[in-house]
């Protein structure tokens, strides 16, 4: 008997996270080893049990304390082993694009009829990423409306690592404030470094003076 994949549920919505574990109770290959209302639960979770192998977590994107794309990349930097899918109702293209590019391995919305959902779930423990048609097609629009300088797009994450960069705080200050490894700020601050264009720290403070955010 094969042994079945553990997945790890992540909603604030208690209606939406029943109907999910319903859903998915009902699958023979697949075991739930938690339901969280918060990424930050996720978290604690992943790292308490660093011997037990978590296959996927299933994530939305708005929840409090810690978002699905704060989660995500989170997750991508401390357990590169453990799959993603977001399940939200946003269409937001920066968000989503956002998640892509944080090798997020899927993307549904909520709306989605259960056979997709699953065919998404079992793509991505398969080893294949899984986007939604509707998703790449939000995706494909968002490239070819593009400027050709287009606006830089920062998660709140992203936003809230900056500022205390630019405040001078150090990465393991940093770590503690936001509740993160400090494995996980040295990545933020090298994506940054990379997404901004900028060569140094001093480029992302001054890139911070530059764009108002220590007002």
């Amino acid at each position: 008997m094969n042994t079945p994949f553990s997945i790890i549920i992540a909603d604030d919505h208690s209606m939406f996270l029943d109907g999910l574990t319903s859903i998915l109770s009902e699958e023979k290959s697949i075991k739930i080893v938690l339901t969280a209302k918060t990424g930050t639960q996720v978290l604690k979770y992943l790292r308490i049990n660093t011997e037990e192998k978590i296959d996927l977590v299933i994530t939305d994107i708005n929840m409090p304390e810690m978002d699905g794309i704060e989660l995500n990349t989170a997750i991508k930097d401390e357990f590169p082993k453990v799959k993603t899918l977001v399940v939200s109702m946003l269409e937001d293209a920066k968000k989503i694009k956002i998640l892509t590019e944080a090798n997020t391995n899927g993307y549904i919305s909520k709306n989605a009829e259960k056979t997709e959902l699953l065919k998404a779930i079992k793509s991505i423990l398969n080893g294949e990423n899984y986007f939604s048609p509707r998703i790449k097609q939000i995706l494909m629009e968002a490239m070819f409306s593009a400027k050709s300088e287009p606006e830089i797009s920062l998660s709140k994450r992203e936003t809230e690592v900056l500022k205390l960069i630019a405040q001078e705080f150090t990465t393991q200050e940093i770590a503690d404030k936001l509740f993160l490894s400090k494995h996980t700020i040295e990545s933020y601050r090298k994506n940054l470094i990379s997404k901004l264009g900028v060569r140094n720290l001093a480029g992302l403070t001054r890139y911070a003076v530059e764009k108002g955010m220590l007002e």
